[in-house]
């Protein structure tokens, strides 16, 4: 016996076409419009199971479910589930622990940890669910943020000091934006790197060979973009004084140099004071503490890290030394000043 037509009033029909049409409504629903959709138009269940790709019970169901509710009968209805071990005042307490400070000297809360608590107020909950209720309410314990604060008292007027440079420079002069690169490590990788083929990226051996590390001294002239660099063994104020030789020999002999520098102790000794008297044409321009990223160089040192560093394989300092001179000499070929996008108006907050 062939069932006859579904039912369906023009306003549902337009509801119901929506759904099939729609690209964000949940794949189910959209099933079980066409399903009801079909049915209006004649076809038999297993025509429409053919269509939809469900068995022909299971459009019934549906079928019947719309013939006896309407729309409202195509979403799924609440499930009772396994009632919750934990009351409202238990995810209160939870909360609580979790704005503490963990107990026995630990850091910050585990999952496990929190879950043990619980235990010993009563509360069976396992360390799963105290997650699960963790990400319902936006609470996560196993991240830290970190900020850090400039309390220099003279904050403004060395911030204004070197945005001074970058946007109105003196005249002849060159404005350099100076700083070391620290700890780079030169290791190479116990198996060859494998490099990367179409549907595999590149593979690199986990273990390495530690082979020391050296220090890049790098300067940035801030308006043509050209780096002047040294590698080194260490940050000591003797190394930083023969940079800055390095640099005086670097400019043409009638040009000032006005060095942008952080506050590394070694920047501030007896001996920078010295090359300092002996070196009329040369000035050192303090970024404020804690704010190192005033520093133009600092984009450099990012670009270099990325290219060359990050995934370096090396087997001797001298190897690294080298790798990153020539770095340098190739990315002067193509140096551009960086964009210095302030334009002297206070910021606006986002």
């Amino acid at each position: 016996m062939r069932l006859s037509p579904l039912v369906v009033t023009d306003e549902d029909r337009d509801e119901l076409g929506s759904w099939v049409r729609s690209r964000t409504i949940d794949h189910r629903y959209a099933q079980r419009a066409r399903i009801v959709l079909l049915a209006a138009d004649g076809e038999s269940n297993r025509a429409i199971g053919d269509a939809v790709g469900m068995h022909y019970n299971q459009v019934a169901v549906w079928r019947s479910r719309f013939a006896e509710l309407g729309v409202d009968g195509l979403f799924d209805e609440d499930r009772s589930g396994r009632p919750p071990v934990y009351t409202h005042d238990d995810v209160i307490r939870l909360v609580s622990f979790i704005t503490e400070v963990p107990p026995d000297g630990a850091t910050r809360w585990t999952m496990e940890a929190l879950a043990a608590r619980m235990h010993e107020h009563g509360c069976a909950i396992s360390a799963s669910q105290v997650w699960r209720i963790c990400c319902g309410l936006d609470l996560k314990p196993w991240q830290t943020q970190s900020w850090m604060t400039s309390h220099d008292p003279d904050f403004w007027e060395k911030a204004a000091d070197v945005c001074g440079l970058y946007l109105d420079p003196p005249d002849n002069a060159v404005v350099w934006s100076v700083d070391e690169k620290s700890q780079i490590q030169a290791k190479s990788r116990v198996n060859p790197t494998k490099p990367a083929r179409p549907g595999t990226p590149t593979r690199r051996d986990y273990g390495y060979v530690r082979h020391g590390t050296v220090v890049l001294f790098a300067a940035l002239d801030v308006h043509e973009g050209d780096v002047a660099g040294w590698v080194t063994d260490s940050t000591r104020s003797e190394n930083f004084v023969e940079f800055l030789h390095d640099l005086v020999a670097y400019t043409p002999e009638d040009l000032e140099l006005h060095c942008i520098v952080d506050n590394l102790s070694a920047h501030a000794t007896p001996l920078v004071e010295e090359f300092l008297e002996a070196h009329r044409n040369v000035f050192l321009h303090n970024t404020p503490t804690h704010a190192s990223w005033l520093n133009q160089v600092e984009l450099f040192f990012s670009i270099i890290e990325r290219r060359l560093l990050r995934h370096g394989d090396d087997t001797s300092r001298d190897e690294l030394a080298a790798r990153i001179i020539d770095f340098i000499k190739d990315y002067n070929r193509h140096a551009r000043p960086f964009r210095w996008t302030y334009d002297g108006r206070p910021l606006k907050v986002a």
